[in-house]
């Protein structure tokens, strides 16, 4: 009654995800072997009760819905609620409303509400197939076009980064570049360690882009800047509704960078819990949304990096060990500048000329008494506080020549002198700078000691160390 004979088909099966809803049983079996035979995943169910819960546990590309699911009834409310349900839940599905009784008004008024289109019983199997196929391929695009806009949105992020080939000759970083050489061509996990300001995103990027990945895009989560309770909508992204602020869905950063590398910042600050929630996708490489029971996978090159003492933390429990071997398939240790003072004027002349360029000082110069302080300072802040030292002098010199006093220096050039105990200003700003350092030197730049003794979360810190260059 309801399937028309056709030639047998010899279209390729469509990795197509479709949902029928209807009451009676013989339809759904009709449909289910009809479209089998087109698509891979065909899916029925005559209670549309159930529609809430096949919705939350998995993604359809497609859901074909009965308008009428009471003896009797014609009018079409059923399936205008259960229209608006799926809506609702899954904004973008799309969907198909059936009916036994063609009505123009309830045609209209189900694709005003936002049916794709409408199909009256009985139906004719070419027709369906056509349809059923047009609301595919427009699912199919709008995915694509969603991705699309969320790596253009992680791309545009980027372009105004300061961030281009790593400088320097010295015999410490040239082993550096060796390694990105070797680890680059593959896919292996990276896990880079350095304290802060040495250049780890720096690495990670010079990573990806001699990568066979290098024309996708590039993720970076800053792990230490990251609430928990917003750590798996970050990461694996959420449904319409999972929680109170869950306004729309949300693509998470795990998703976004599939086909192209994840960099994965301050890993060490992670606490157990999440620790556990990332091994967990790392090993399985799909994730699951907040409110969505549906794995996606995901396709991504890892790369993390943390100044923290990861092997000292898995002996005291407070980092996994199984994580650990995870990450590290290649470890890359970058050495701090004061392990590699011959970079130093390189570096200081490439910041010079970059400043140079945006403050419209093409004169300036760095005098040469000025450079050898330069190089005999312990630069705590490494090439981070070697580049802002840079730019203030560029903005604050009054002649051609740069001198040392130009510079700013939080401490002296002398590696093994004290600094003042005293401060010159009694600013908060000045005095919250000056006992940051002070607590960092103490703890020899481990972020969470210096944190503790300061009464603040590591996160908080990281913030400050920002706002202040150091």
């Amino acid at each position: 009654m309801y399937i028309r004979t056709a030639k047998p088909s010899t279209m390729k099966k469509q990795a197509a995800k479709i949902l029928i809803i209807d009451d009676e049983e013989d339809i759904l079996l009709s449909l289910q072997l009809f479209l089998s035979q087109h698509f891979d995943d065909v899916r029925t169910e005559s209670n549309p009760y159930q529609l809430p819960r096949l919705l939350r546990n998995d993604e359809f590309d497609l859901v074909i819905l009965d308008m009428n699911f009471r003896r009797g009834d014609t009018s079409g409310k059923d399936g205008m609620m259960w229209l608006e349900k799926v809506l609702e839940l899954s904004p973008g599905t799309n969907v198909i409303m059936m009916t036994a009784y063609a009505d123009v008004k309830t045609a209209v008024e189900a694709v005003k509400t936002g049916a794709l289109d409408f199909i009256e019983k009985p139906w004719r199997n070419e027709k369906l197939l056509t349809t059923v196929l047009s609301a595919f391929q427009l699912s199919q695009s709008r995915q694509q076009v969603q991705q699309l806009e969320q790596k253009q949105k992680a791309l545009s992020s980027n372009i105004d980064q300061q961030f281009g080939e790593i400088i320097g000759e010295s015999e410490a970083i040239q082993r550096v570049f060796n390694l990105i050489d070797k680890v680059a061509k593959t896919d292996a996990n990276v896990l880079i360690l350095g304290e802060n300001g040495t250049g780890k995103e720096l690495v990670a990027r010079a990573i990806h882009r001699r990568s066979k990945r290098n024309g996708e895009v590039f993720i970076t989560v800053d792990l230490g800047a990251v609430p928990e309770s917003l750590f798996e909508s970050e990461l694996f992204g959420h449904k319409k509704g999972a929680f109170t602020d869950a306004r729309e869905d949300r693509t998470g950063q795990f998703e976004v960078a599939s086909g192209g590398s994840l960099f994965l910042d301050e890993i060490g600050n992670l606490s157990q819990p999440l620790q556990a929630k990332l091994l967990t996708a790392l090993q399985s490489r799909q994730i699951r949304r907040i409110g969505s029971n549906a794995p996606i996978t995901v396709d991504i090159r890892l790369v993390c990096a943390t100044n923290m003492p990861l092997y000292d933390m898995v002996k005291d429990h407070s980092f996994r060990q199984d994580l650990l071997y995870r990450i590290n398939t290649v470890e890359i240790k970058l050495p701090p500048l004061r392990d590699r003072r011959s970079d130093i004027p390189i570096l200081a002349d490439h910041f010079l000329k970059m400043y140079q360029r945006k403050y419209q000082k093409p004169s300036l110069k760095i005098e040469a008494k000025a450079m050898k302080e330069l190089q005999t300072y312990s630069w705590p802040g490494n090439i981070r506080e070697l580049r802002h030292a840079v730019e203030r002098a560029v903005i604050l010199a009054e002649g051609p020549n740069l001198k040392i006093a130009d510079f700013i220096l939080q401490a002296s050039s002398q590696d093994n002198s004290e600094p003042s105990e005293e401060l010159d200003s009694y600013n908060l700003a000045d005095i919250e700078q000056w006992a940051i350092r002070k607590a960092l030197s103490k703890h020899t730049g481990n972020i969470s000691h210096a944190a503790e003794e300061l009464g603040l979360t590591r996160a908080a810190l990281y913030r400050r160390m920002a706002k202040y260059g150091i």
